[in-house]
């Protein structure tokens, strides 16, 4: 896959493309159908597929303070678009002068001079430009201009998940808030994911009896309510069946919320100063302080217990 960030990045001799636009975070399963459906549409017409997406969050430039947490930062995005067999993803750097372009310069601008599209394809909510007054259907009327089609994908999925509602990237963060990983699971059509760089913290975990990888988490991240919940941690290409923590570690009077997992049975790894992956499974319990350290440490072997089994649940009906 290619990776542009920026209009100067596109190739001077690119010819045609089937495009999508869209934040896409998450690229959970209402996104899936729109990029399939741009791909194998750009299949049919023997060109690139491309994702045109943007950073920061529009929303950070327009309502300054109100960036949502992040699904998956851009790189996870694009790992996840290749899956699905998108040729070409652009990051727009969303700037106040970008969000000022009226709907019919984005199209001259992006779609027509630079990645000259032969088909646009979106979903039916999709809006664009300057105050959001572009729309499918004003992208329509600019594709018999300048002569590209726009196909419009119904994105919408439902299931158990928030009990009914759409799928959708909102409904995904707040169930991470909540703590339903496992709803926020369906609507991905995988486990939420969390990244960062392994950082030292207080050594309890080593001091206990359970070494855990304290991630320090990418800016903006959706992390998960606090609590205790089994997964797995990601460490290059090994995955291996975790204990994980979120919270302030209330026991010993923390305030600092953090993300720590521990890595079921391994207490050989050294992974200070890596970039790991914890991928969350289920929920097991909420945040606790103990009325003592034996109690504590009898939690935290029935919580290991109960991961443990969770995983290999999990990874028998794979």
């Amino acid at each position: 896959m290619q990776r542009w960030r920026g209009l100067e990045d596109i190739p001077q001799d690119w010819g045609r493309s089937v495009v999508t636009i869209g934040s896409y975070d998450g690229v959970h399963r209402g996104h899936q159908l729109i990029i399939r459906h741009a791909v194998d549409r750009a299949r049919e017409l023997g060109v690139p597929s491309v994702v045109v997406t943007f950073d920061p969050h529009p929303s950070e430039v327009v309502r300054p303070g109100s960036h949502p947490p992040l699904l998956a930062p851009h790189h996870r995005r694009a790992e996840l678009m290749t899956e699905l067999g998108v040729d070409a993803v652009l990051i727009l750097p969303f700037t106040t002068e970008f969000s000022k372009l009226s709907p019919a310069d984005f199209v001259v601008k992006v779609l027509v001079d630079k990645l000259h599209a032969k088909a646009v394809v979106e979903g039916p909510n999709f809006r664009f430009g300057h105050k959001a007054a572009g729309n499918v259907g004003f992208l329509a009327e600019q594709g018999k201009t300048y002569d590209f089609e726009v196909e419009v994908v119904d994105l919408y999925v439902t299931g158990d998940a928030g009990g009914g509602q759409p799928f959708s990237s909102t409904l995904t963060r707040r169930l991470v808030a909540e703590g339903d990983v496992e709803g926020a699971h369906e609507i991905l059509g995988r486990p939420h994911r969390v990244e960062g760089v392994v950082v030292r913290g207080a050594q309890r975990g080593r001091e206990l009896g359970f070494p855990t990888a304290n991630v320090e988490t990418l800016p903006h991240t959706a992390i998960p309510a606090d609590g205790v919940y089994a997964g797995w941690l990601h460490v290059a290409d090994e995955a291996m069946p975790a204990a994980i923590s979120v919270g302030t570690n209330p026991q010993f009077d923390g305030t600092e919320r953090t993300v720590e997992a521990y890595a079921i049975d391994r207490v050989d790894l050294d992974l200070y100063g890596l970039h790991v992956a914890v991928d969350f499974l289920a929920f097991v319990r909420g945040q606790q302080k103990f009325e003592s350290l034996e109690a504590l440490l009898e939690a935290m072997a029935g919580d290991v217990k109960r991961c443990r089994e969770l995983v290999e649940a999990a990874e028998g009906s794979a």
